[in-house]
C-alpha cells in the first residue's frame, strides 16, 4: 500500500494528543509528513490546556486520539484541541479515533439509562469536528449518531492476514473454527471465516451485570478443532477466559483470541496469563503499556490502514475500498 505524500503538500497536518503518540508517529511516517507541534498541559486542579504551536489556518487537519483510559481525560483533550483548531481557522478538522470510548453505551437496555455513545458524537460535532475516522465500532449503528461523515474501518483483514501468514500450518478449512463470543459478534466472525474458508461457532452467554458474563452453551462444532475467538474489545479478560475454558471443556484442541481494541483494564493481564488461551492477538488502536506486554500477547499495527484512510480523505478519494474486508 503506497501512502507516501510529497513533502510539497503543506495543506495536510497530523497532530497527536496524549492517548497514542506511537501510533500517530507511525501514521505520519507512512504519510511522509512530520507531526504537528502542540502541547497538552495540566493545571494543578487537573484542568487541561492545549496549545497549538504552529499555524493551521486553511489547513486540512487530522487529530489522532483514541478515547481510551483515562477516557474522560482523553475525551476532554480532544474536545479542547478541536476548539483550538476551529478558533485558529483550520479549514477542516478530521478526528482519527481508532478506539471510540463509551461505544458500549449505545442504547437503552433499561429504564432511565443514558445513550452515552450518542452524547460523545454530539460533543464532537458541537466542538467543531468535520469528520471522524474510527475502527470497529462496538455497534455499527453508532455511525448514525453523527450528522457529519464517519469512516468506519475494520481490522478484520489485518487480523486474518496475521493468521494466514504466521499460522500457515493450520488447515483452516477442516481443523479451524472461528468463534463469535456472543450473538452480536456473528457478522465479524463470519467475515473472518469467509476470508479463511472456515466454519463458525457462537458462544451463547448472558450478562447479569457489566463486566460479568456467564457462558451458557456453544452453538457449532468445535470438537478437535483449533478455535479462534474474534471480538472487538477485550476489557477485563474475564469473559474471554471463561469462553476459552468452555471451548476446551467442549473439546476444542487449542484456543486463540483476537480483538481490535485491547482495553485490558483491571485484572485483564492476570486473567489472560492464567487462562487456557494459547495466544492473544491485538492491534495498537490503544497504546499498550510495557507492563501489559506479556509473552502471550501479540500486537499488530493499524498504522498503515489509518494512513491510507487519511490520505484518501485528504485527496478527496473514495475510502470505501478500506471498508471492504473481502
Amino acid at each position: 500500500m503506497n501512502t507516501s505524500i510529497e513533502s510539497k503538500d503543506n495543506n495536510l497536518k497530523v497532530f497527536t494528543l496524549s492517548s497514542n503518540e506511537p501510533l500517530a508517529e507511525e501514521i505520519a511516517k507512512n504519510l511522509g509528513v512530520e507531526l504537528g507541534k502542540c502541547i497538552v498541559k495540566h493545571f494543578s486542579d487537573k484542568e487541561i490546556q492545549v496549545d497549538v504551536l504552529e499555524s493551521v489556518r486553511g489547513k486540512d487537519i487530522f487529530v489522532v486520539q483514541s478515547t481510551s483510559e483515562p477516557v474522560n481525560e482523553h475525551l476532554m483533550e480532544l474536545l479542547i484541541m478541536i476548539d483550538a483548531l476551529k478558533r485558529a481557522s483550520a479549514k477542516r478538522i478530521n478526528i482519527v479515533m481508532p478506539y471510540y470510548g463509551y461505544a458500549r453505551q449505545d442504547r437503552k437496555s433499561r429504564p432511565r439509562e443514558p445513550i452515552t455513545a450518542k452524547l460523545v458524537a454530539n460533543l464532537l460535532e458541537v466542538a467543531g469536528a468535520d469528520r471522524v475516522i474510527s475502527i470497529d465500532l462496538h455497534a455499527a449503528q453508532i455511525q448514525g449518531f453523527f450528522d457529519i461523515p464517519i469512516d468506519h474501518l475494520t481490522a478484520v483483514p489485518l487480523i486474518t492476514d496475521y493468521f494466514a501468514k504466521e499460522k500457515s500450518n493450520l488447515n483452516y478449512t477442516d481443523d479451524v473454527v472461528i468463534v463469535s463470543p456472543d450473538h452480536g459478534g456473528v457478522v465479524r466472525a463470519r467475515r473472518m471465516a469467509e476470508r479463511l474458508g472456515s466454519p463458525i461457532a457462537i458462544i451463547d452467554k448472558r450478562r447479569p451485570r457489566a463486566n460479568v458474563a456467564e457462558v451458557m452453551s456453544i452453538v457449532g462444532d468445535i470438537k478437535g478443532k483449533t478455535a479462534i475467538v474474534i471480538d472487538d474489545i477485550i476489557d477485563t479478560g474475564g469473559t474471554i477466559s471463561l469462553a476459552a475454558d468452555k471451548l476446551i471443556e467442549e473439546g476444542a484442541k487449542e484456543v486463540y483470541v483476537c480483538c481490535s481494541h485491547p482495553v485490558l483494564s483491571g485484572p485483564a493481564i492476570e486473567n489472560l496469563d492464567k487462562s487456557k488461551i494459547k495466544e492473544v492477538i491485538i492491534t495498537n488502536s490503544i497504546q499498550l503499556p510495557e507492563e501489559k506486554r506479556i509473552s502471550k500477547v501479540t500486537e499488530i499495527s493499524v498504522g498503515k490502514l489509518l494512513a491510507e484512510a487519511v490520505l484518501r480523505v485528504h485527496q478527496e478519494r473514495s475510502v470505501s475500498r478500506l471498508f471492504d474486508d473481502k
